[in-house]
């Protein structure tokens, strides 16, 4: 009982064959683990090496100075938004503002919980920088209504008067609308273009693509994300999804793709009521009369477009006055949209369709859905059908029917699954139950890895996350942007003016660069600069093109290294302790064991005199708080008690649990207007003492650079030597392979040539 904690389910749908159980005082497990670990550390040595690849990549930012237009545009948005819509919309302007590399984020939330105004307030952000945009759906139905949102948010006739287009099935480039079409996204006129999957075909070119949005991303095959990558190659990608396939889910976990989750519901909202079933026509007659009788409407799904006419007669013989309109994906052009729009008029009682309603229905009138053959259908399908329903405050209704005699086990456990998960935000849950069933397969491949199946997923990927942890060593959560609130802005590189719409960041005077957009892309490669080492390359490039910097650069680029070394220190939040007079910098994700890490790389491994460091007691080894003084060496050991954290412990948990905690707190940071705000108390913290008092106003950045240097040099430094290591262990574990499969295949052939075949 004292280790319960020790215990976790065992998932492996991709296992071959049950799992034959291990005796407790045998070796049978030990092993596996031991397998499994070492398959771990060569997968956490590729997650990295993807990590150092994507690194590597690099963008122009978007411009700071127009996230006051981004502000006022989501002022149109009629609702209030939730709290995990807030925490969206930083996680993608953080990506898209105050990143270099491109942003590739999945936005995973329940079916109408609000990730369209994710990619609404996005693609305006990229348009408002005057780059293209492109929002990819997989169904005529859902890019039609795509379009008529943009349309009435941004489009022609608003005050931002950008210029939409749709590009969906029939409008090739042998078309004479598919050419003129295409000619004006390749020359720039159109802003943003909603498509389908002809945004994908081989003759689609765009003038200056900054942002790709695909919607509902399960429903893309492999081919079509193989083309996707050859369009997005240094293109920012927001992904949306309410149940990402099992991969995608995978690399989620991992944190090989960044993601972000929406599970705060719309106000007033109510689960859906799920039955699941053996199929009878008195149930349908009874829900479709209950649904009529309070003046709703109703869908009704089939598998098959065949299925379709014998379901119309079924409905038409219980209820003989009811009103039912069709639509599937074989009608002609626009009939089915034409259709779904006639009914969400209230001209009929029942939409009688296929999948083709999936996506991008939303009619609150709407209140009962009735789906036929459900054991033909995936999860995920399943899941958004059942979305379609349940978006106003009526209460929702979704019957599943099955045939007994045509249901098989995946099916079941399938339909079991929609019956137990029927919370609202469960998107995520069905996702994850989704990845039991059908397995994890290979985290960066395409091949079925097995490992999984061998200990269980959840164990798999906690022993995967613990191998990333001890590859990585100096684990301090990235911070993309600092918020300096000291005096007078002294230090900061964000100030609103009073002119609403048009923010003023760190600027280059326009008289040093005068080319518009050059200046702004000089701008924010300094303003994103990895390390102080990189900023002042990029200064003597433009001391080297444009000449001396002028005085008021100089005092801005002082800001800009300061950004850098809290950046690379974990430093969210900076300001005045006005008792004391002390400077406070909050690291959230900073660690004892990080630290120490840090001091044992500087002079006499002692930190900078005049930086001390405050740990709570719930993060370091003692009942009390730990402070350590800079300029005094400190005992190492004692800050490094346990430091490999051994597998017959909890710690690796705690420590994935730490990061999920600290990445809140930081992505939260940029609206802290003071100190008072928070309980700094709380939170690991660098501390300058008397900084508001002995140090004069327009001096403080740079005694805060005095201190942060060093630290901020051994931090770039040892992470740039883990990801080169990375890198050179995933390209020696490539060549192995290419030996072994090289030496496979000369031996098949020198079988073949001896008389015998190989098996």
């Amino acid at each position: 009982i004292e280790r319960a904690y020790r215990l976790s389910r065992y998932r492996a749908g991709d296992a071959a064959v049950k799992p034959r159980l291990s005796r407790v005082k045998g070796e049978a497990w030990a092993k596996a683990k031991h397998r499994v670990e070492a398959n771990t550390v060569q997968m956490a040595e590729d997650v990295l090496a993807l990590y150092a690849t994507r690194e590597t990549l690099n963008r122009p930012p978007f411009d700071p100075s127009a996230e006051g237009r981004v502000r006022k545009f989501a002022e149109s948005f009629p609702y209030e938004p939730t709290p995990d819509q807030k925490k969206c919309f930083e996680d993608v302007e953080n990506d898209m503002v105050w990143r270099s590399r491109p942003m590739d984020r999945l936005i995973c939330g329940d079916v109408g919980f609000g990730k369209t105004e994710v990619a609404m307030r996005a693609l305006f952000r990229c348009v408002a920088n005057g780059r293209q945009a492109a929002l990819l759906a997989p169904t005529g139905v859902l890019a039609a209504q795509h379009f008529k949102q943009v349309v009435r948010r941004m489009g022609e006739g608003t005050e931002h008067n950008f210029n939409v287009a749709l590009l969906r099935g029939g409008m090739g480039k042998n078309t004479k609308k598919g050419r003129e079409l295409r000619a004006a996204i390749a020359s720039g006129e159109v802003d943003i273009v909603v498509g389908t999957h002809a945004l994908l075909s081989n003759g689609m070119s765009f003038k200056d693509l900054g942002l790709l949005t695909i919607d509902e991303e399960q429903r893309f095959g492999v081919n079509q994300k193989e083309r996707l990558k050859l369009i997005c190659n240094c293109v920012d990608v927001l992904t949306l999804s309410a149940t990402p396939i099992p991969r995608t889910l995978q690399m989620s976990l991992s944190g090989i793709r960044d993601t972000s989750t929406i599970r705060s519901p719309p106000p007033m909202r109510k689960p859906t009521i799920s039955y699941v079933q053996e199929f009878d026509e008195m149930l349908i007659k009874d829900a479709i009369e209950r649904e009529l009788a309070r003046e709703g409407q109703c869908y009704y799904v089939v598998p098959r477009i065949s299925q379709l006419t014998e379901a119309n007669e079924m409905l038409e013989r219980i209820c003989p006055s009811l009103r039912v309109i069709q639509a599937h994906g074989r009608m002609a052009r626009g009939t089915a949209e034409d259709n779904v729009a006639s009914f969400a008029e209230g001209n009929f009682d029942v939409l009688l369709a296929t999948t083709v309603i999936e996506n991008g229905v939303d009619i609150p009138r709407v209140n009962t859905i009735i789906i036929q053959n459900a054991q033909a259908f995936g999860m995920s399908t399943l899941y958004q059908l059942r979305g379609r329903v349940g978006r106003s405050d009526l209460q929702a209704y979704a019957y599943f029917f099955h045939k007994n005699d045509a249901i098989t086990e995946q099916s079941a456990m399938r339909l079991q699954a929609m019956a137990d998960l029927t919370e609202l935000g469960s998107g995520f849950d069905v996702a994850n139950r989704d990845l039991e069933i059908r397995g994890a397969g290979s985290l960066l491949g395409t091949e079925q890895s097995g490992m999984a199946a061998k200990v269980g997923f959840d164990l798999y990927m906690r022993m995967l996350k613990k191998s990333i942890r001890q590859l990585r060593g100096l684990d301090l959560p990235v911070v993309p942007r600092s918020n300096v609130i000291l005096p007078a802005g002294e230090g900061s590189i964000e100030a609103v003016t009073e002119v609403i719409g048009e923010d003023e960041t760190y600027l280059i005077p326009e008289s040093y660069i005068p080319d518009a957009k050059e200046r702004v892309r000089q701008e924010g490669a300094a303003r994103l600069a990895e390390s102080t080492q990189s900023l002042v390359e990029i200064t003597n490039s433009w001391r080297g093109t444009n000449g001396p910097l002028p005085a008021e650069l100089q005092n801005n680029l002082k800001a800009l290294h300061l950004h850098t070394c809290l950046r690379q220190l974990g430093i969210d939040v900076v300001g005045l302790d006005e008792s004391t007079g002390d400077c406070i910098l909050r690291s959230p994700g900073l660690r004892p064991r990080h630290w120490a890490m840090i001091c044992s790389q500087l002079p006499r491994g002692a930190p900078p005199k005049g930086l001390d460091v405050l740990f709570p007691a719930r993060f370091s080894f003692t009942k009390d708080d730990t402070e350590i003084t800079g300029g005094k060496k400190i005992d190492l050991e004692e800050l490094l008690i346990n430091p490999n954290y051994s597998d017959e412990e909890e710690e690796w948990d705690a420590l994935d649990e730490e990061e999920v905690e600290a990445m809140k707190e930081i992505s939260s940071a940029v609206n802290i207007k003071s100190l008072s705000e928070i309980e700094i108390s709380n939170y690991p913290r660098f501390v300058v003492k008397k900084l508001g008092k002995s140090v004069k106003e327009g001096s403080r950045v740079d005694a805060l650079l005095k201190v942060l240097l060093p630290p901020s040099k051994v931090v770039f430094e040892k992470q740039q030597r883990d990801k080169e290591k990375a890198k050179v262990a995933a390209e020696l574990r490539e060549k192995r392979e290419l030996i072994a499969k090289q030496k496979k295949e000369q031996e098949k052939l020198g079988a073949r040539r001896m008389g015998y075949t190989s098996y």
